[in-house]
């Protein structure tokens, strides 16, 4: 989870608002920061970070992209549930960010980082996301095996194929039969 000063240099310490956090799913001491370049639409983005003022806990972080309509949040694993549950509660979607914008969750910090930056300069970036997996050795030794015999990397390699395994499931060849 990003903190507060990878949080500040992303946004380069420019703050526009600040307040108390009002839902209670973070605790009583909740306080989001906000960065706007104040422009609504194309050209347009924000970002916010959600923290404790007590102990400098990192609760969530979002970066919205209104040229491209488009919004990615981190929310910290031991507090999705509660996040989920509050939304729940108030009757409200917790996966909008805006009108028809959805935010995607990220879990990787430079994928948050990485497309905050390009978001802020107005480049072009990719929407995929990087997810964190985590292989046993005999797995990731035959994946890399497999990644030299098709000379690829075995990055590109894992990400062909989850994407086979993707579309067996969308198929519904069922997920069971692949492990």
């Amino acid at each position: 989870m990003l903190s507060i000063r990878d949080w500040m240099k992303l946004v380069d310490h420019k703050i526009t608002d600040g307040s108390d956090y009002f839902w209670s799913c973070y605790g009583p001491n909740a306080y989001t920061l906000d960065s706007w370049n104040g422009v609504h639409g194309k050209g347009g983005y924000s970002a916010s970070i959600i923290f404790s003022t007590k102990t400098q806990k990192v609760y969530e972080v979002t970066v919205c992209d209104y040229t491209n309509d488009r919004a990615y949040r981190m929310i910290n694993p031991k507090n999705v549930e509660k996040h989920r549950t509050e939304a729940v509660t108030r009757q409200v979607s917790s996966a909008q960010a805006w009108d028809d914008v959805d935010y995607v969750d990220l879990e990787v910090d430079e994928d948050f980082i990485e497309k905050g930056l390009a978001i802020q300069s107005g480049e072009v970036y990719g929407t995929d996301i990087l997810i964190p997996i985590d292989l046993p050795n005999d797995v990731l030794l035959q994946a890399a095996l497999q990644a030299h015999k098709q000379n690829i990397t075995l990055n590109a390699y894992i990400n062909t194929a989850l994407r086979e395994l993707v579309e067996k499931v969308k198929r519904d060849e069922g997920f069971k039969e692949t492990l």
